[in-house]
């Protein structure tokens, strides 16, 4: 599969998301939570897996958020399940930070960890 310079799309400016914050932003029917850990930049689904909370409102800490609604945690950085009662990982976009221009990749076959 090749990346292609149209896969990517603005979410944010970086001065628009504080350290340790996350902003919701959508891209088209997608509702994306980019978050800023010391500077690096990521992005999940802004909806928990477990239940239809922003993930972009939930707690920040350690490289992990927490669901605001059940207290599921997940690694920011991977979208990992850290504990219940999720039982799936969140859905991981690919970000790149460009003259201070937050991008999020729209690939078709990424996104999801196995």
């Amino acid at each position: 599969m090749s990346v292609r310079e149209e896969d990517w799309a603005v979410a944010c400016r970086v001065d628009e998301v504080g350290d340790e914050q996350a902003k919701r932003v959508h891209i088209g029917d997608q509702a994306i939570a980019v978050f800023n850990l010391d500077g690096c930049f990521h992005a999940l689904a802004d909806r928990c897996p477990h239940g239809d909370a922003s993930l972009a409102e939930g707690w920040i800490e350690n490289g992990e958020v927490e669901c605001p609604l059940h207290q599921a945690r997940f690694d920011i950085a991977t979208g990992e399940v850290l504990c219940a009662p999720a039982k799936s990982c969140a859905r991981r976009y690919p970000v790149r930070v460009e003259n201070e221009v937050v991008l999020i990749g729209l690939f078709e076959n990424t996104l999801q960890i196995a």
